[in-house]
């Protein structure tokens, strides 16, 4: 499990004989101790328009600024006093809470960074040890989940450039097909007008006499049948009178 900030907060006997007289400090050190963050980050800034050298302040002020949930800024704060921590006897400390703060802001290669140089300094330091291993097991699942969705990104351009070839071929092939009906409808409109249409054969003068007496003994025929038929109605008729 992860083990949060290492609460170091310089006091008069580790800061330099000379802070003992800042009042600044030791006001924000009390405000820090009452859990007062809002109060100590302001006499913390105090101390460090005196003298912004002062790896003490800058450390205490990213203690408060991690505090009050402003990881980024701590992490800001911290590197600021990374020469003055170079060497000095807070060193790892300085290093596990940049790592912290680091967990803190999800910057896992940062935190990581931070307290593989934190163990070094202190390799008995077990807080220090399970932050490192929290930090590297995100930092691995950032790094996997990263590469899944880079290899999804290639699937997917994948599969839209296959989608696309096959959209292309299968309108190629209907276009194909297309031009293939109207090639045969073509070939058959020609075929028809090539063949031989059929003519009708001419009469001889006799044929004609012919056809025309039969037309006029049908038409005789027909009116004797339309004279007889209004006969027998006429008949028929008068039977049925009442005189």
């Amino acid at each position: 499990m992860m083990k949060r900030l290492l609460l170091i907060i310089f006091t008069l006997a580790l800061c330099l004989p000379a802070l003992a007289q800042r009042a600044e400090l030791r006001s924000g050190n009390r405000a820090f101790r009452k859990g007062d963050f809002p109060r100590a980050d302001v006499e913390y800034r105090k101390a460090m328009l005196r003298d912004s050298s002062l790896a003490s302040t800058r450390y205490n002020l990213a203690n408060t600024l991690y505090r009050e949930k402003d990881a980024e800024a701590a992490m800001k704060m911290l590197e600021g006093g990374k020469e003055a921590a170079e060497g000095a006897d807070f060193e790892a400390s300085y290093y596990y809470n940049l790592g912290d703060a680091a967990i803190q802001a999800e910057k896992w290669q940062e935190a990581v960074d931070a307290l593989k140089k934190s163990l070094k300094l202190n390799p008995d330091d077990v807080a220090a040890k399970e932050n490192y291993v929290y930090a590297r097991n995100k930092l691995l699942q950032q790094q996997q989940q990263q590469q899944n969705q880079d290899q999804q990104g290639d699937g997917d351009g994948k599969q839209d450039q296959q989608n696309q070839d096959q959209n292309d071929q299968k309108d190629q092939q209907d276009q194909n097909k297309d031009q293939q009906q109207n090639q045969d409808q073509q070939q058959n409109e020609d075929k028809q007008e090539s063949q031989p249409q059929p003519q009708e054969a001419e009469l001889s003068p006799q044929q004609a006499q012919q056809l025309l007496q039969a037309i006029q003994q049908k038409e005789r025929e027909t009116q004797e049948k339309v004279d007889e038929k209004n006969a027998q109605a006429l008949k028929s008729r008068q039977k049925e009178k009442n005189w």
